[in-house]
């Protein structure tokens, strides 16, 4: 396809889904034409509209979109939760031992996070929280532990708010050892 009949044909787009659309286009600046697929969504808060511009021919836009980008997005979003909301790019110690035991801590932190957002209710806004919010709801938490010779008791103060929740995940969480 030519530059001249891309820019003549930019506004033929060809329907690959409710709301997905691709099309060829080449910008001034570009020595070539490319597939553009764009994402639109349009809801009470407004549109989103997502291009991507891709050099792969074949597949649908939808595939591309959901299968390639948005798993790049997730991978993005794994190592973002693990350097901002663990800490996990503070290796200023002067010893290459300790900045490697610091992030084999960061790793084990990071696990322990995954698992618990893990096992929550399928559809719960739990599944989906942010690592930060799931720190300090769960983790950070004043409670009272008292060793027993088989058990481990843990009380919560009264006010805590996700006593229910906590309850629930450490039924679970047993089950990620076995």
């Amino acid at each position: 396809m030519s530059l001249r009949h891309a820019r003549l044909s930019r506004t033929n787009f060809r329907a690959t889904s409710p709301d997905r659309k691709q099309f060829h286009d080449a910008a001034q600046s570009w020595s070539r034409v490319e597939r553009i697929i764009a994402r639109v969504e349009a809801g009470l808060q407004g549109t989103d509209t997502r291009f991507i511009v891709t050099s792969l021919e074949g597949g649908r836009a939808k595939h591309l979109y959901q299968r390639l980008y948005c798993a790049r997005g997730r991978a993005e979003n794994h190592i973002k939760a693990w350097k901002n909301h663990l800490a996990a790019d503070r290796t200023s110690c002067h010893a290459a031992e300790a900045n490697q035991f610091r992030l084999f801590l960061h790793a084990g932190a990071y696990w322990l996070l995954w698992s618990m957002r893990r096992v929550m209710p399928k559809h719960s806004v739990w599944r989906v929280m942010q690592f930060d919010t799931l720190r300090l709801r769960l983790i950070k938490l004043a409670a009272r532990v008292v060793e027993l010779k088989t058990q481990i008791k843990i009380h919560l103060p009264s006010s805590a708010p996700d006593q229910a929740i906590f309850a629930m995940l450490l039924d679970r969480l047993p089950r990620l050892v076995t």
